[in-house]
């Protein structure tokens, strides 16, 4: 389901305030970091993630191998920072404009 430019802006907005719920670090992405992940899009529907592995270039890798795997939506990238969004589709939590 891709997003609309205004209901990225909204979820961008609610983004801000979020700490980061889950962290990957040097050791990359693991299978309990995958379903910690899942865990929290399925509870949350938008995490904000910090990717503390390599340069950008590996960073980039990993954010696109964890929307893959998720079918999560990226929101939003600053620095090792990505905002993800999954809608749950049996208890949605958030109102998309």
């Amino acid at each position: 389901m891709p997003l609309s430019n205004p209901q990225i802006r909204h979820l961008r907005g609610l983004a801000h305030s979020l700490k980061p719920v889950v962290m990957v670090g040097q050791h990359g992405l693991r299978d309990a970091v995958m379903e910690e992940i899942e865990i929290a899009l399925d509870f949350h529907e938008l995490v904000k993630i910090k990717v503390s592995a390599g340069d950008r270039g590996e960073r980039d890798l990993i954010i696109r191998e964890i929307t893959d795997k998720t079918t999560a939506e990226l929101v939003q990238r600053i620095g090792n920072m990505a905002v993800l969004f999954r809608r749950n589709t049996k208890k949605p939590k958030i109102v998309l404009p």
